[in-house]
């Protein structure tokens, strides 16, 4: 039977790596993007090739614009299994220097496009017969960051959003889950040095930063027919870092 999933975020480094796991597992996928477009015309041209016989698409949408990119959305879309929330953003300094458009944009992309965004696909998703939500969040959901507080705050609220959502949708066999990473070697880190990654990662008990193989690993197995008892969860990949 053929499996369709929509990730958000696809051209993020998370994100590319999910859909590469999901095509090599037999999904069909929609590819959203928002800026990154040869990135994601690259994956989705890489993927045609190696999967003839799925479809791979690719959606632009700014998530920032709310109901409008919901609207797009829907006429673009058919059959869908699963949704993977995979597109991240964040602001780095103390909170008075955090602007009002820079909180609005962290809450639309992280928080309410995507509630605007299941409103819109709960009825495909309860048609299938697997039902998945995933949301990448963040172990500082949990466990909050200095200099970070917007992101810590709707990262915080995706694991909310889950708890309740998911005793919603339990009996029309829908799941919803977080997966929370914490330290990952990807580009939206590049803006640490060296030595501010070096400090990071010592904090760390597994000493080092997790890969986007072994988040989107997580994610694919919450995305497994035997996964459908695991609900409202939010599972940190964090090398040990929370406890």
């Amino acid at each position: 039977m053929s499996r369709s999933a929509l990730i958000i975020g696809a051209s993020g480094d998370i994100g590319t790596t999910i859909a590469e796991r999901l095509a090599a597992d037999g999904w069909s996928l929609y590819l959203h993007y928002n800026q990154n477009q040869e990135r994601i015309y690259k994956l989705q041209q890489q993927l045609s090739q190696q999967y003839a016989r799925q479809d791979f698409f690719a959606l632009q949408l700014d998530l920032t614009t709310g109901t409008t990119a919901v609207d797009q959305l829907k006429k673009q879309l058919f059959q869908v299994d699963a949704v993977i929330f995979a597109a991240g953003m964040t602001t780095y300094g103390l909170l008075p220097e955090v602007s009002a458009e820079q909180i609005d944009a962290l809450w639309q992309v992280h928080v309410k496009t995507p509630m605007l965004i299941l409103q819109a696909l709960q009825p495909k998703l309860a048609q299938s017969d697997l039902g998945r939500i995933v949301f990448i969040g963040s172990i500082y959901g949990g466990r909050g960051s200095a200099m970070e507080v917007p992101y810590s705050t709707v990262k915080g609220a995706q694991s909310a959003f889950a708890n309740a959502y998911a005793q919603e949708v339990g009996s029309l066999g829908i799941t919803v889950n977080v997966i929370a990473p914490g330290a990952v070697a990807t580009k939206m880190n590049q803006q640490f040095t060296a030595d501010e990654q070096a400090a990071i990662a010592a904090e760390i008990p597994t000493g080092r930063f997790a890969t986007p193989t072994q988040i989107a690993y997580w994610v694919q197995t919450l995305l497994a027919p035997e996964a459908n008892y695991l609900t409202g969860q939010t599972i940190y990949v964090d090398g040990g870092w929370l406890k």
